[in-house]
């Protein structure tokens, strides 16, 4: 990622001449919150970005497709130090496509884990709920069934 030199900060309206956005715009432009964009770049998934003379931040248009991706890899479940290797891989042009075919194979088999960890946490559920009358009466199988030791 490469920012701009040593050169003197521009007021906003001379950055937007130049293309660069405020924190709202980019917040607006790739779907990512403005505080989660100061969030990325303290973590180091942005790198710093340009300031103007009052302060503001100024992000180029690479840094709001970044930003896009980031969300994406979002949502799609990936979590930060995932999306940061896969941002690696999207920054080196030179990688195989074969790692990031791997990464993402890997985050479905979890992703698939979970998903079968949760259908039988909700059969458990549904189970329990049909088994309690739900009514005035004060013994219930769902508190009973939590208050079980963990065999």
């Amino acid at each position: 990622m490469t920012r701009p030199s040593k050169q003197p900060r521009p007021e906003l309206a001379e950055a937007r001449q130049q293309g660069l956005h405020n924190i709202g715009e980019a917040a607006a432009l790739s779907g990512v919150s403005a505080k989660m964009i100061r969030h990325y770049e303290s973590i180091g998934l942005l790198a710093p970005v340009g300031r103007t003379f009052a302060g503001y931040r100024v992000y180029p248009d690479n840094d709001v497709h970044r930003l896009r991706f980031i969300k994406r890899a979002r949502l799609l479940g990936f979590p930060i130090k995932q999306i940061e290797v896969l941002l690696g891989l999207w920054d080196n042009r030179s990688r195989a496509s074969a790692e990031v075919k791997k990464l993402a194979r890997a985050h479905a088999d979890d992703l698939g884990r979970k998903i079968e960890e949760m259908q039988a946490m909700q059969r458990t559920l549904l189970d329990l709920a049909q088994r309690c009358h739900g009514d005035d009466r004060p013994e219930c199988p769902i508190l009973e069934d939590l208050a079980t030791p963990i065999r």
